[in-house]
């Protein structure tokens, strides 16, 4: 914007305030985003849903959360990749739940017969999904998320929870899930889509929270 005094074009300072209102207008109000609006957002690297027409953005994972999914991404993959089972994958890649429903697993499995769940923009439905918690996303992995996987049909469902250093796997059984089993230090996680998987839980998380223990402050 412009303004002309004796002759000369000075430049109008543009406020904080006003460049929010005009970046805030270029996107979807809170609450009306669709799939097309979510689709057209530049990529980012990092961990973004939609749920209920709003953004969901979860704050940036830990050192100790992305070690733990990578523990167990290579666990998973090493197993299904020798018997050929189908494909996983780790986050963040969109996964369609149903229409305007668009969450991130931190890990998910697609059997090989449901290959045609595999898309270029999204994924379907996985058969597995892993939730590693975080005091941000602990409530929606605990409830939100698990009501949402058991409707869109997520037939083995992995909550693991550095804080308590527990492995949790639920099985889904007429449209809820059940308890599969829970499993801490000295123990193995197992999966019954994954027949014969077998997770330390010491691999995944004491290790993992030990070598956090042994950083020193400075001071």
């Amino acid at each position: 914007m412009t303004a002309t005094t004796s002759g000369t074009v000075v430049e109008e300072a543009i406020q904080p305030a006003e460049l929010a209102v005009e970046v805030a207008q270029l996107w979807p109000p809170r609450g009306q985003w669709t799939e097309a609006d979510y689709f057209a957002l530049p990529d980012t690297n990092r961990f973004v849903e939609l749920s209920e027409g709003e953004l969901v953005m979860p704050p940036h994972p830990t050192h100790t959360h992305q070690q733990i999914v990578g523990k167990l991404y290579r666990a998973m993959y090493d197993f299904v990749a020798e018997r050929n089972l189908g494909t996983v994958q780790f986050g963040p890649l969109p996964v369609r739940l149903w229409p305007g429903k668009i969450r991130e697993p931190d890990i998910l499995f697609v059997a090989r017969e449901h290959s045609d769940r595999i898309g270029e923009q999204a994924y379907g439905p996985p058969d597995l999904a892993v939730e590693v918690l975080s005091p941000a996303t602990r409530r929606t992995d605990r409830l939100e998320k698990t009501v949402e996987y058991a409707r869109a049909g997520v037939r083995e469902y992995w909550i693991v929870d550095p804080d308590g250093q527990t492995v949790e796997v639920f099985i889904l059984r007429e449209g809820a899930y059940e308890l599969l089993g829970k499993w801490g230090g000295g123990e193995e996680a197992r999966s019954e889509v994954l027949a014969g998987l077998r997770v330390a839980v010491d691999e995944v998380l004491v290790s993992t929270k030990s070598a956090a223990d042994e950083i020193t402050p400075p001071g």
